[in-house]
């Protein structure tokens, strides 16, 4: 029978697979651990689908070139008496890389999990880890005793084994279980109410002066930020807010970086619970509204944002190892046992009857591993993790703590957000650098209107790169004018015949789109929006939450704010109400979501039919009417300034934020997490597929 696969091919996959793999593995540790933390930096699919495809081929490398080692020992093994040189002695490096693979196994510190189905998988990883162990033991046991490597292959099996098990522990500490019993606190049968009021009555009957004084449930050795101050009616002030190790914050009365870090650790210790659907006591939710009613809007998205990063890499990474006394014994121990086998192995291994091809390759393996985890330590080092940590008060005095923070805060002036003001729609952009931020910066919209028509989402805002600037600013005019009739043929010609062709393949594309399961994930990278969050929109945001925290003073009040559909708005068209308050959430949402949709473009058209004929101006009485009519509706305007009074915000296209935009901009992102990402929501609130479907 021919062989289908050519000898010399065969030939090469013979020499070097087990020499690529090994390679090849070390390279997808490196780009796993440099570029992983990029997931929580951008939206944008295809560079997530990249992650999730390295960090799935990561594992099945190391896999499969433990499997081909061992092969390739059984085959030497079998084979040692019929060659003319000893094979083992070539044979014997091949035994000292599964540790090497045991090390890639464990994964970079900067992902274990890319879903947290994928923490819930930690007891199947650790069976894993069982038969990876036995599968290395088997390899080097096939190489005794000739071996000249026993003890760099022991110190660096150790280390591996290190690694592996924290990347197990880390999966076990995010799995939801473990993670709800980490958040539960010990059985609390409360007062013996009876007792009291008897008591109560007695020392009435006595004359005795009685009062009942409720104690926090802070008892433990927790902190509380000393910005936590009594509520009382006035109005909040950013002023007031004062550090509890005595460092005032800035003086314009916001909080400094390192304050940002301090704080967004202790919410992220509270309400981390929010991910397992933990119920908060009232002290600790009176907390969180008393802090937050004395802060700016951008000093609440700065605490807020680095909350979630905190709960990103609790859920997705090794951090809750790494930053314990079992994670730093483990990273010192697993980092001196790589030095020292590459020490042993410089020194005192003779590499006489070794390729030196292999040579070259174990020295790569031993500095990527250096290289690996010194680039960890930085990280570990520069973290928010590390920021809150050494500034909480339990650790070292005052003074000490001062000291940390003038040295760490210049760091994190790199990771404040950032904004871009832009000219043509007179807003701000957050445009934090990317490799500095914390999360993507984006707000992602789904339209159903466009999903309908199976038009391009359409984003209201773009930060602009160089490359673009350049190209606007350089092209030729004639190339881009509508004036030039050759090239509005030729355009016309090709946007029909790419209209036709396009179509066609489309349909196609679609079919086996749709055959694999994977319309849904296409409908993601084709009609999701992703508009950078404006300052307009946070400030609007912030604002309304504000202001309904204020007035939710009662748990009743705060229940029947946050179960609202709006129907608070519609208060004079009563008519209307039915049809949000009777309906289910689902189905209210897409209401709203398409009365928002027509109500934004009705606007538009109307807008952009008056600015064409004021432009045209068909006759100076238009020009003279529509003179009038500004200069009334700026006497208008400066009224009802006047008249509402300078706290008053007057809306207007140069006065304040386009609420009609706002307004498409929430609906759409609305829409979105509740069809393409429900698992961002409780179940009562996830909007039904079916529904969607059916409108």
């Amino acid at each position: 029978m021919v062989n289908p696969i050519p000898p010399g091919l065969k030939k090469i996959w013979d020499n070097w697979n087990i020499r690529g793999l090994m390679l090849f593995s070390l390279f997808l540790q490196t780009f796993l651990i440099l570029f992983a933390p990029l997931r929580k930096r951008t939206g944008h699919k295809l560079i997530i689908m990249l992650i999730w495809s390295v960090y799935l081929v990561a594992d099945w490398a190391a896999n499969f070139a433990v499997g081909l080692i061992s092969d390739s020992q059984r085959d030497t093994h079998d084979n040692q008496c019929n060659s003319s040189r000893d094979p083992a002695e070539k044979s014997y490096l091949l035994a000292f890389w599964p540790p090497f693979l045991l090390l890639h196994l464990g994964g970079p510190d900067t992902i274990t999990a890319f879903a947290l189905e994928d923490n819930e998988l930690w007891l199947r990883h650790l069976l894993g880890l069982v038969f990876q162990v036995v599968a290395a033991v088997y390899v080097f046991l096939q190489s005794l005793p000739q071996t000249k490597l026993a003890i760099p292959t022991l110190l660096m099996f150790l280390a591996g084994t290190i690694k592996y098990l924290e990347r197990t522990r880390a999966l076990y500490l995010a799995s939801l279980d473990r993670f709800r019993d980490s958040m539960l606190k010990e059985p609390d049968p409360g007062p013996n109410y009876a007792k009291l009021m008897d008591d109560i009555a007695s020392k009435k009957e006595a004359n005795l002066p009685t009062m009942i004084i409720l104690r926090g449930e802070h008892s433990d050795d927790k902190p509380k930020p000393s910005t936590i101050v009594e509520h009382s009616g006035e109005k909040p002030n950013p002023s007031t807010i004062v550090e509890h190790s005595g460092e005032n914050s800035n003086r314009d009365g916001r909080l400094n970086d390192v304050q940002v870090v301090h704080y967004a650790y202790h919410f992220f210790e509270i309400f981390k619970g929010l991910i397992v659907d933990l119920i908060f006591s009232f002290q600790e939710r009176n907390e969180s509204r008393e802090f937050f009613h004395k802060l700016s809007a951008e000093d609440a998205l700065r605490v807020i944002e680095v909350e979630l990063n905190f709960i990103y890499e609790a859920l997705y990474t090794k951090v809750q190892v790494v930053h314990s006394k079992f994670g730093y014994c483990s990273r010192f121990v697993s980092f001196a046992s790589v030095v020292a086998s590459l020490l042993f192995f410089y020194f005192k291994v003779k590499k006489s009857g070794f390729d030196e091809i292999d040579v070259v390759i174990t020295y790569a393996l031993f500095w990527g591993a250096i290289a690996l985890d010194t680039v960890a330590f930085f990280m570990l080092i520069f973290s928010d993790w590390t920021f809150a940590v050494l500034y909480d008060p339990k650790n070292g005095s005052k003074m000490l703590r001062k000291y940390i923070a003038a040295t760490i805060g210049w760091f994190l002036i790199f990771k404040r957000p950032r904004c871009y003001e832009q000219k043509k729609h007179s807003c701000k952009l957050l445009a934090t650098p990317f490799l500095l931020r914390r999360w993507s910066g984006d707000v992602p919209g789904h339209n159903l209107i466009k999903y309908c028509l199976k038009g391009r989402p359409h984003n209201f805002h773009k930060v602009r790169d160089d490359v673009y600037r350049f190209t606007e600013k350089f092209i030729p005019a004639f190339i881009r004018g509508e004036d030039n009739r050759f090239i509005h043929l030729i355009n016309n010609g090709v946007s029909q015949f790419w209209g036709y062709f396009n179509g066609k393949v489309t349909h196609l594309i679609n079919k086996v789109i749709d055959c694999f399961g994977l319309t849904d994930f296409m409908d993601e990278i084709r009609y999701v929006s992703h508009v950078p969050l404006t300052e307009q929109l946070w400030e609007f945001i912030f604002t309304e939450l504000r202001d309904k925290s204020i007035n939710a003073e009662a748990p009743e009040v705060a229940k029947k704010i946050s179960s609202a559909r709006g129907n608070s708005i519609l208060k004079n068209n009563t008519y209307l109400e039915p049809y949000l308050t009777k309906v289910t959430y689902d189905e209210s949402l897409l209401l709203w979501h398409i009365a928002t949709e027509l109500l934004y473009h009705t606007e538009e058209e109307v807008t952009r039919h008056n600015n064409e004929d004021i432009e045209k101006g068909e006759n100076e009485d238009t020009r003279h009417k529509h003179r009038e009519f500004s200069k009334l509706h700026t006497e208008e305007e400066v009224t009802s300034n006047n008249n509402n009074g300078p706290e008053e915000e007057v809306t207007g296209h140069n006065n304040g934020p386009d609420h009609r935009a706002l307004s498409k901009l929430l609906s759409d992102y609305m829409l979105s997490i509740n069809l393409l990402w429900p698992l961002r929501l409780r179940s009562a609130v996830r909007i039904r597929h079916n529904t969607f479907a059916s409108t």
